[in-house]
């Protein structure tokens, strides 16, 4: 029996191709990661203003530079994952598809305040994964933006807070993924309405430290430069309570409605679609 020797060069190219696929991963991460990091300081850094800075205008100056900002991590994440591997033509074109499917049905009202595209983000979302989830969040109301002309100041805190949505949704996919459909499609339900009311408290967070009291009445529902942490949530919760807890009651219910009315079929019929475009691991023979 004559032993064969172990060609070094198979494991220095074995070794630099998973250096590459690490690296790939590493940059992919960091783009979504500064996602997040982004749009929480785009909604947070207000908070930490001078009192003279800013007043009234609400992003009225850097909207477009967020949403500049914002559509290149969209675009350096589909290329990165491309180049990866992990998405195909295939799957960009599923992306491109759901977008605009969500961004028409954000056009349909429901009662009480409720939107077509919320349940579509959390089903895709669940069934693609968080990636996925991510970047259709941001791309579907771009196509509602511009099919409604509702292109302002606050397009890209809507882009970001429903990114977040679909992100969220994709990592409770993969914990209800082996789950009975009847009880995924309640755990679904349950995360669109929990989202009904974050998805409406994250969003006033764009114009609401800009707004000043007029009166003394108005000043319990407001945000001034100096107040603690505590004063600032107390004063946001009676705002939120006031102005928009009722509609997004609304909103909520319409979402958890909508996701056991359609939750099994779709997620039934995506999820087989996430299935194939899986990507196929191809195992090259190592040569004699």
């Amino acid at each position: 029996m004559t032993a064969v020797a172990a060609d070094p060069l198979d494991g220095t190219l074995g070794a630099q191709r998973g250096a590459t696929s690490l690296i790939g991963r590493a940059r992919a991460t960091l783009v979504y990661v500064l996602v997040v990091v982004v749009g929480a300081a785009a909604f947070l850094y207000p908070f930490w203003l001078p009192s003279t800075a800013l007043q009234g205008q609400s992003h009225a100056g850097d909207a477009p530079l967020l949403a500049a900002v914002v559509g290149a991590l969209a675009v350096a994440a589909v290329t990165l994952e491309t180049r990866r591997n992990t998405m195909t033509g295939a799957t960009v074109a599923v992306l491109g598809m759901l977008s605009a499917l969500a961004g028409l049905m954000k056009l349909l009202d429901l009662p009480g305040g409720g939107s077509g595209i919320f349940f579509l983000i959390v089903l895709a979302g669940a069934a693609f994964g968080p990636r996925f989830g991510l970047l259709l969040g941001l791309s579907s109301f771009v196509v509602s933006a511009v099919l409604s002309s509702g292109v302002g100041p606050w397009l890209p805190f809507q882009m970001l807070a429903l990114s977040w949505m679909g992100a969220g949704a994709g990592f409770v996919g993969r914990g209800t993924r082996r789950m009975p459909p009847w009880a995924e499609v309640g755990v679904l339900a349950v995360y669109g309405w929990v989202w009904g009311f974050v998805y409406g408290a994250i969003l006033n967070l764009w114009f609401w430290p800009f707004q000043r009291a007029a009166d003394h009445t108005e000043a319990a529902l407001t945000w001034s430069p100096g107040m603690s942490p505590g004063e600032t949530l107390h004063h946001y919760w009676s705002f939120y309570v006031a102005t928009s807890f009722g509609w997004d009651a609304a909103g909520a219910l319409a979402n958890a409605l909508i996701i056991l009315a359609v939750g099994r079929p779709l997620m039934r019929t995506m999820r087989r679609y996430a299935d194939r475009l899986e990507p196929v691991a191809f195992i090259e023979p190592i040569p004699a």
